[in-house]
């Protein structure tokens, strides 16, 4: 990533930026017109001087050699992150065509970045020090533990009660009385049974509560898609009441799907990963990244999760097409892909490493081995090599270059932009794409043209 022949692709730049507006402004600061001052060191910085609506220009300088994803610093008054200006100054960077010059860094970019890595030490050793003390006392660790698990227990058993009083009264009730007497009333009583679960300290059963009390308003087929929550949540719950009943992976499953906290314990591995897909996902407390990885040597698919406060992009940011050398520690519970980043031994470079792919029939045949790991799960991660998107009817689909196969996209695919840009990379010729694949259909996330060419984000 140093190496000052080594850049990034425009969609990798433009993938940091946290919506589309940034996306906009930063592209028309993407040329040498508004800067002055601009440079690069082997080190992994750039930095640059952009003119603005004040008398005195921007001071911009991004860290690209940062481990955990470029870090950036501007003095612009934006509370976007990153701003307009460092995604302006990184597309100049990724461009190329000796506009930014080898150089050593003025003192006020020169500042930032050692003041930066100097606190990213002192974290290090705090991490390190905070690891030994937290193992202080065990005993106590687990009477909260043992307290918890109570409550949680006690959340459990009420919400069964809930659901045994729903499906006793039957779901055509729910529907004759209508979805105003319902919104009135049964939506609240589902309000009022997530504020239980939360008090619970069951974070996991008060989501999936919320979600079933918003259902009856979801339009025509309601009542399916309703007693299919249903179903779910109730074996969840009798998961929990029951979990010294199960294998030690499916029961570290329900654990996490309850909402109880688990540590990587995984061993570390090392591998050349691949980033596949960087998204977020927001609500009004909260913004949730999801990064997916591939690990060259290993052949295994990881996701990292972070979060980060509403309005708030989460770290680390590691643009689509990058790969790095690194450690990863899988979290507990049978089939799950979570894993945590460990130590990195290199910054994030650019690849021309792709997954291995697989058939449409066989992404089927991966998800429904994922359901009997985690009865909960949405979506599996796949890569679908050699497909073709077509249209079937209204909607999308997938299909095999050398099969009479197909998979439907899931119905949210069909309304984002990514759609047309996949159709456009593939001109109607076989590409290779990575998606979560689930019940719904498939979800498009990143493509690669079928001869040579980088990773195009589709999200």
């Amino acid at each position: 990533m140093t190496q000052q022949g080594v850049r990034w692709t425009v969609d990798q730049v433009l993938a940091l930026a946290p919506d589309a507006a940034s996306r906009r402004a930063g592209g028309k600061l993407g040329a040498a017109g508004p800067w002055s001052e601009v440079g690069s060191s082997d080190e992994g910085t750039v930095w640059g001087l952009c003119k603005g609506s004040g008398s005195e220009p921007y001071q911009t300088v991004v860290d690209i050699a940062d481990m955990s994803g470029p870090a950036y610093k501007c003095g612009c008054p934006s509370l976007k992150f990153p701003c307009k200006h460092a995604l302006g100054l990184l597309l100049l960077w990724a461009g190329g065509d000796g506009v930014m010059p080898g150089a050593k860094a003025p003192d006020w970019a020169e500042r930032w970045i050692a003041g930066r890595r100097e606190r990213a030490e002192e974290k290090r050793t705090a991490d390190s020090s905070g690891s030994a003390a937290g193992t202080a006392d065990p005993a106590a660790a687990r009477r909260r533990a043992e307290q918890r698990a109570g409550r949680i227990t006690a959340g459990a058993t009420e919400l069964e009660q809930r659901l045994t009083d729903l499906l006793r009264g039957g779901l055509a009730g729910a529907e004759q009385t209508g979805y105003e007497l319902w919104e009135e009333t049964g939506y609240e009583l589902w309000e009022e049974t997530a504020a239980r679960m939360v008090d619970a300290q069951a974070s996991g059963l008060a989501s999936r509560v919320r979600e079933l009390g918003a259902i009856p308003s979801s339009g025509s087929g309601w009542p399916v898609r309703l007693l299919e929550e249903c179903a779910l949540l109730h074996l969840l719950d009798q998961g929990w009441l029951r979990r010294e009943q199960l294998p030690d992976g499916l029961a570290a499953t329900v654990r996490a799907r309850v909402g109880l906290s688990a540590s990587a314990d995984g061993p570390a591995v090392r591998d050349r990963w691949l980033v596949l897909s960087q998204y977020d996902t927001a609500d009004t407390r909260l913004t949730t990244r999801r990064i997916w990885l591939y690990g060259a040597e290993t052949d295994r698919i990881v996701l990292l999760l972070s979060y980060g406060a509403a309005g708030r992009a989460p770290e680390p940011a590691l643009p689509v097409g990058l790969a790095l050398d690194a450690e990863v520690s899988a979290y507990p519970g049978a089939g799950q892909q979570r894993a945590a980043l460990g130590e990195q031994f290199a910054p994030p470079i650019p690849t021309e490493l792709r997954p291995k792919g697989l058939t449409t029939s066989q992404a089927a045949v991966r998800y429904g081995e994922a359901l009997r790991d985690d009865p909960w799960l949405e979506s599996a991660p796949v890569t679908l090599d050699q497909v073709v998107p077509v249209p079937d009817g209204g909607h999308w689909q997938l299909a095999d270059a050398d099969a009479d196969t197909a998979l439907p996209l899931a119905p949210a695919a069909g309304n984002r932009p990514g759609l047309w840009r996949l159709v456009a990379l593939s001109g109607g010729a076989p590409v290779k794409v990575f998606g979560e694949c689930g019940h719904r259909g498939f979800t498009p996330l990143t493509a690669w043209p079928a001869g040579p060419g980088p990773a195009v984000p589709l999200c």
